[in-house]
């Protein structure tokens, strides 16, 4: 079978929000492209589609590997683990993943969760406040936040 068709019908469901169909013409790619950086980050948006955190972790974290300036990688690796709740080690991740990972709001959001989780909120709330300066649209999504709850994120008056 061609792998390039394979691919584009994988994308094509993933779009439509079908996981599974996107998994199931991904199982039929062979040879080197079964494990090529695109056909993994395929696998991994399927898995974190269907909520399977700890597939999605082990992925990720093998994308990282292969491909370390990739920084998306590094916040795919420290959201899977933070769902499956190892947020330590979801924070570890981040934090190894390459310099460029800092110019990215999602980064100082996910730190800022992953610190409020473990419990060091002064760290958590600079961290939030900081991404949104980087990006204001993250502060609609930190008002519904369950890691962020509690924590006091509007700016003194």
């Amino acid at each position: 079978m061609d792998s390039e068709r394979l691919m584009v019908a994988a994308e094509g469901y993933l779009q439509l929000q079908m996981a599974e169909e996107a998994l199931q013409e991904l199982e039929n790619l062979s040879g080197k492209e079964a494990h090529s950086l695109r056909s993994l980050e395929l696998q991994l948006a399927a898995f974190m589609m269907m909520g399977e955190w700890s597939t999605g972790a082990k992925l990720a974290m093998q994308l990282c590997r292969m491909s370390p300036q990739q920084h998306s990688y590094f916040l795919h690796a420290g959201y899977c683990l933070h769902e499956c709740g190892d947020t330590l080690l979801a924070r570890s991740v981040l934090e190894s993943g390459p310099l460029s990972l800092q110019s990215d709001a999602l980064y100082h959001y996910n730190m800022g969760c992953y610190c409020a989780v473990l419990g060091e909120l002064d760290q958590a709330r600079t961290f939030v406040l900081e991404s949104f300066e980087m990006d204001p649209e993250l502060r609609k999504q930190a008002a519904s936040d369950d890691d962020l709850k509690g924590l006091m994120l509007e700016e003194p008056g």
